[in-house]
């Protein structure tokens, strides 16, 4: 309990004395959720608002339109999504600090659809996907996302 508070303090304190790049809306006061947290049980935060702080770990070469978020303390990551031509993230983002809120949701693809997906992931990075290399229905979860700031200089 105290090093959550300590830590949401100390990230909050850090957070209101530096150059910070508002996308999309405005964030609440909620507290941030360990991203391993919500990994870890994701069961409990699905369809929930959540607040997240990490760093940006990778941005969408194509539009901007969403973050890979990495956990410092656990090196998990969970992608933020956000619409498209709505809110765009620049490249120059990546390696920042990034406090984000949105809803948990969990996705689901039948084999078909997940293929096309994977080939679509493949595609905005520049590299090659293999269609048969993927077999079954898939399953994750992202942040469908509402807001985000990005903290610069970290």
């Amino acid at each position: 309990m105290y090093k959550l508070l300590f830590s949401t303090v100390l990230v909050t304190f850090s957070y209101a004395h530096a150059d910070t790049t508002p996308y999309g809306d405005p964030l609440s006061n909620a507290i941030p959720v360990r991203i391993g947290e919500l990994l870890n049980d994701p069961g409990a935060y699905v369809d929930k608002s959540v607040k997240i702080v990490g760093l940006v770990d990778d941005v969408c070469p194509m539009k901007g339109c969403w973050v890979d978020i990495l956990a410092e303390q656990s090196q998990q990551t969970i992608r933020f999504k956000v619409e498209d031509d709505v809110v765009t993230f620049p490249a120059q983002a990546k390696g920042q600090q990034i406090v984000a809120e949105g809803m948990l949701r969990r996705h689901e693809m039948n084999e078909r659809r997940a293929r096309d997906w994977l080939a679509h992931l493949a595609e905005e990075k520049g590299e090659s996907f293999d269609r048969d290399s993927h077999e079954g229905p898939l399953a994750f979860y992202q942040i469908e996302g509402v807001g985000a700031e990005v903290i610069a200089g970290n």
